[in-house]
Formats: C-alpha cells, sequence, structure tokens
C-alpha cells in the first residue's frame, strides 16, 4: 500500500506551495486538497501565463491528473465557479478531472456578512479575516450547523431555509445591515454549476487508490505558523494547517503519511494581523517587499516582510515531522550585503529557543546570526554546481539549524527556476 505524501508552508502561509506542486506532480497520480478555502491562493506562472487557484489543487495543470478536493475543504460556489471557467477558458478541462468530497462543507452567502460583523464588532482587536466567510463555515462545521456538498443530493432546500434563518437572526442580534438578495441569487446559480463534478465519498476513494498503489500528494493551505491550533493564536486562520490536518481533512490514518515537504521562503512575510517577530519595518522590509512582489494573489493586500525565523521553522519542522525542506524565493536576497538569520529570541530579559505561547502577548526581540550576502544575480542558474559560495553557506547553515536537508531550492516564479538538490 502507497503513502500520502505532504506538501505544506512551515511559515505564515504564502510560501509559494502552488508552484512547487505544480513542479512535483508529475511524480504522482493524484493530487489533493485537504484544508483551508478560497482564502488561500496558490500561483502557478508557466508557459508565459499567470494562474491563481483558490479552492481546485495545483495538479490540475498536469494531463491525465486526478485532483481531489477533500472534506476538510470549505466551498464557496460563486468562487469556485470563477475559477473553473476561468481555467476552463484557457482551454484546461477540468471537469473531467476534480472531483469533490461529499463532505466538503459549503460557505453559504450569510457566511460573508457574518464574517464582516465579527470583525467589526472586534474593532481595534480585529483578526486581519480577508471577509471571505471562510471562519463562520468552519465556525457552522464545528456547532453541527454546516451544510456540506452532499447535501445537494438530499433534501437541500430545507436544510438550506433553517440555516439561512439561522443567520439571519444572528446578524439582527448583531444589528448588522445586510441585504442577502443579490449574493444569494448568484450563489444559487454557482450551486448548479458545482453539480457539473463528481461528488465522491473522498475518503473511501483516497484509500482505494492507496490501496491500488497509485500515488498521492496532499496540498497544504495557508501556512503551520496560521495553524487554528498551534499558529499564533488568535491571529490564525479557521482550519488545522498542519500535517494532522491531513488526516482529518481527507480521511487517511497517521500510519499512511509518507515524506512530508515543509516549504519555507529565504526570509519570512505575514499577511493581516498578528505577531510577526522578524518583521522589519524599514527600508530593508520594503526593499524585501519591492523584489519579491509580496502582495495577497487573492486579496491583493500587502505582506509584512522579515528575516527568516528559525525558531519558528524549527517549531513548524516539529510539529508536522518535516522529511525534505523546500526553499523558495531565494533569488530576492539576491542583491543584500549582508543576510540576518534568527536563532533565538529574547523574551523580558532571558533568551529562547522556543516558540511561546504568549507569542501574541509579550515582546518579543529577535536575536540574529549574520551571513554575508552572495550579490549574484540567481534566477538564471540551472544547477546547483552554479550557486555562489556565500549562497551556500546559507544553505548550510540553515540545515544545520533546521536539522533538516533542503532538497529544491527556486530561484524563480516559473516552474523551470527551481533546483533539485
Amino acid at each position: 500500500m502507497k503513502k500520502v505524501d505532504v506538501l505544506l508552508g512551515l511559515q505564515w502561509g504564502d510560501e509559494g506551495k502552488g508552484k512547487v506542486v505544480d513542479v512535483l506532480t508529475p511524480n504522482y497520480d493524484i493530487i489533493t486538497r485537504f484544508q483551508g478555502g478560497p482564502n488561500a491562493g496558490h500561483t502557478l506562472e508557466f508557459n508565459g501565463e499567470k494562474y491563481i487557484l483558490r479552492s481546485i489543487p495545483s495538479g490540475i495543470f498536469q494531463g491525465g491528473k486526478i485532483n481531489i478536493i477533500g472534506n476538510g475543504v470549505v466551498i464557496d460556489p460563486i468562487l469556485f465557479k470563477e475559477e473553473a471557467v476561468s481555467l476552463a477558458a484557457n482551454g484546461h478541462n477540468i471537469v473531467n478531472q476534480l472531483y469533490i468530497s461529499k463532505k466538503a462543507h459549503l460557505i453559504m452567502p450569510a457566511h460573508r456578512f457574518l464574517d464582516a460583523a465579527n470583525e467589526a464588532a472586534k474593532g481595534t482587536g480585529k483578526i486581519g479575516t480577508t471577509g471571505k466567510g471562510i471562519g463562520p463555515a468552519y465556525t457552522d462545521k464545528i456547532s453541527r450547523n454546516g451544510l456540506r456538498t452532499g447535501d445537494l443530493l438530499h433534501d437541500f432546500d430545507k436544510k438550506y431555509t433553517t440555516a439561512k434563518l439561522r443567520h439571519e437572526n444572528m446578524l439582527h442580534a448583531m444589528d448588522y445591515a445586510y441585504n442577502i438578495a443579490e449574493l444569494e441569487a448568484e450563489w444559487f446559480k454557482a450551486l448548479e454549476y458545482l453539480k457539473n463534478f463528481k461528488f465522491i465519498d473522498s475518503e473511501h476513494v483516497i484509500n482505494e487508490f492507496l490501496q491500488e498503489g497509485k500515488t498521492v500528494l496532499a496540498e497544504g493551505a495557508q501556512g503551520t505558523m496560521l495553524d487554528v491550533d498551534f499558529g499564533s493564536y488568535p491571529y490564525v486562520t479557521s482550519s488545522n494547517t498542519i500535517c494532522s490536518g491531513c488526516c482529518t481533512g481527507l480521511g487517511i490514518a497517521p500510519q499512511n503519511i509518507g515524506e512530508v515537504y515543509g516549504i519555507f521562503k529565504a526570509y519570512c512575510t505575514r499577511v493581516g494581523e498578528g505577531p510577526f517577530p522578524t518583521e522589519l519595518k524599514d527600508e530593508t522590509g520594503e526593499r524585501m517587499c519591492s523584489r519579491g512582489h509580496e502582495y495577497g494573489s487573492v486579496t491583493g493586500r500587502k505582506r509584512r516582510c522579515g528575516w527568516i525565523d528559525t525558531v519558528a521553522l524549527r517549531y513548524a519542522i516539529m510539529i508536522n515531522g518535516v522529511t525534505k525542506l523546500i526553499m523558495m524565493k531565494s533569488d530576492v536576497l539576491d542583491t543584500f550585503d549582508t543576510i540576518k538569520v534568527c536563532i533565538a529570541y529574547r523574551i523580558n530579559g532571558k533568551e529562547t529557543a522556543r516558540f511561546p505561547f504568549e507569542v501574541a502577548e509579550v515582546k518579543i526581540e529577535p536575536i540574529y546570526a549574520e551571513i554575508d550576502g552572495w550579490k549574484t544575480d540567481m534566477t538564471k542558474m540551472k544547477n546547483q554546481d552554479e550557486f555562489p559560495k556565500e549562497f551556500n553557506v546559507y544553505l548550510t547553515f540553515l540545515e544545520e539549524t533546521l536539522g533538516v536537508p533542503i532538497s529544491i531550492v527556486s530561484v524563480g516564479p516559473d516552474r523551470e527556476q527551481t533546483i533539485v538538490r
């Protein structure tokens, strides 16, 4: 029986997972998404084209691959339709390639208003939600009030009416003004489009594929430090972004997890609110942002930038059981004289190498090691033999600090700008 390999982000999301999945998919028969919603945009660039995937697995561009949206994902039918129609217009016949779990929950029209109302109620303590209704959809799931794609096959109108009434009562109680009619009409049209796809008992199908010897890659969304349990709570997403989320989001046993690929940037970014120990609010941070084009692929929001944080990375590697590391956007640091690496924190005068519970409550002073920059354009490099000496020093330092080999290095956004070591 084959095992499921897992690919996930180790920082605060936006690590470049979409590109890596696209690079790795030739080695797999099935690509899956196991958590998250359309707030996560995976960007892929090849053949002069740029694509942003929000709900659909990144293996959709590899002909003949089966792609599965797992039960741990929440789906907005409107945004799903936009994404699927755009892919179809570019010649990608996804109806025959994409399966959807019957147990995946639906983002309902009122969820967007509830998202906005909840955020407004927080005032200065806002989380920085994307406002797409993902949090309220997961809230309904946990409180046993959600709707699933499989419900489209079983007395759906009655179930939706009950859910809508509950949502409207909540919005009235919060004294939040809303107009659901136009959004609701569009939502029902999108539901009809969604029905063109095959709804499956994904846990059975995936395990049967494994029994048949098929190879499966599970694609995570967001990043480890946004995990609802182990991230920088409360400034997190609403799902489990870590490796164990693959088990609950697909219905596979822990013993059936194989390689765990951990993706990280050569520096660090975060979008929205929340703690960010190595954030740079100066010219250096602006330079990283500009060179890395650090704007959200879905929201367009500017990302905060800072030096790499190995305290948080070691924590993420431990939680996920990472077996191989993949470093993205190495080329963004090509012009820096000195590269800094956070190797520990100082909190209330005490040094620690542990990621603290109080990350959102205390002032953290990062402790840095400094490494000479390579001052070389790496974007045209094709193999590791071309790496500058200083870059190899950076790689070795990170591998020794993190305790896991860096097996892939990305030196640009295109799938061809990927070097396997």
